[in-house]
């Protein structure tokens, strides 16, 4: 039986990334799967899902190659068009992706020891309010 549920955390600006992974296990855990496969999908356009070692110098190294592919100082024909400012959010956001699958094993997320999963939130807006849904398929 295919197991479905949203996790839903606040942001608080451009830049912030938020561990899911222990909001992800309870899904896995709920779902009573043994083996299979986890799927996550950010709803939204300006921000993303990925994984990751969830430790200071690599944060900092992940948002600095961001900054590097798809610099905050550059003009973008979005933010032209919309004048809101995130233009940059939406690419940095299609370059890293909305989505994730994670092999269930042995009724657990299969990841290495040091592999988070994280969601990167890449809008300029003060503070957002993310949707994640998680379906565990067995």
């Amino acid at each position: 039986m295919v197991y479905q549920e949203e996790i839903t955390v606040t942001t608080h600006g451009e830049g912030e990334i938020v561990d899911l992974t222990l909001a992800v296990r309870r899904c896995v855990a709920a779902s009573g799967t043994v083996t299979g496969t986890c799927t996550l999908f950010l709803i939204g356009s300006t921000a993303a899902i990925t994984t990751i070692e969830y430790e200071d110098g690599v944060l900092r190294d992940l948002a600095d190659a961001l900054e590097r592919v798809v610099p905050s100082g550059i003009t973008y024909a979005h933010d032209a068009r919309w004048g809101d400012g995130n233009g940059r959010s939406h690419v940095r956001a299609s370059l890293v992706g909305p989505s994730l699958v994670v092999p269930v094993q042995d009724g657990a997320l299969r990841l290495g020891t040091w592999q988070q999963i994280v969601l990167l939130e890449l809008d300029v807006r003060e503070h957002r309010e993310r949707t994640v849904l998680c379906t565990v398929i067995p």
